[in-house]
């Protein structure tokens, strides 16, 4: 069993910058890759960035302007946003996977990220 809670969302105008953090407790040992992703009002949800092993994969959309990093030994991730856009507007969920015995996924609660003049 894993936990997830993120921080770190809030209103900003265009340009600006967040930094989200994703906590994870409970098994983390077994926790093979994390991401970030995101939902709009009215749109599904999409993958923004994910890590494994250092190696980090973006969406088109983010490339150049996010950030995903964390600390393996605590299961923790990071995504710094610069230069955020109004359609970056979204609830950003952190997602932790583990493949041993089949793939199960968890996911937090999500944190709120507005952005507008």
């Amino acid at each position: 069993q894993v936990q997830l809670v993120e921080s770190g969302g809030g209103l900003v105008q265009p340009g600006g910058s967040l930094r989200l953090s994703c906590a994870a407790s409970g098994s983390i040992s077994r926790i093979n890759v994390m991401a970030w992703y995101r939902q709009a009002p009215g749109k599904q949800r999409e993958l923004v960035a994910d890590i494994f092993s250092g190696v980090t994969n973006y969406a088109d959309s983010v490339k150049g302007r996010f950030t995903i990093s964390g600390d393996y030994a605590k299961k923790s991730v990071y995504l710094q946003m610069n230069s955020l856009k109004p359609e970056d507007t979204a609830v950003y969920y952190c997602n932790a996977r583990i493949t041993a015995y089949g793939r199960v996924d968890y996911w937090g609660q999500g944190t709120q990220v507005a952005v507008s003049s």
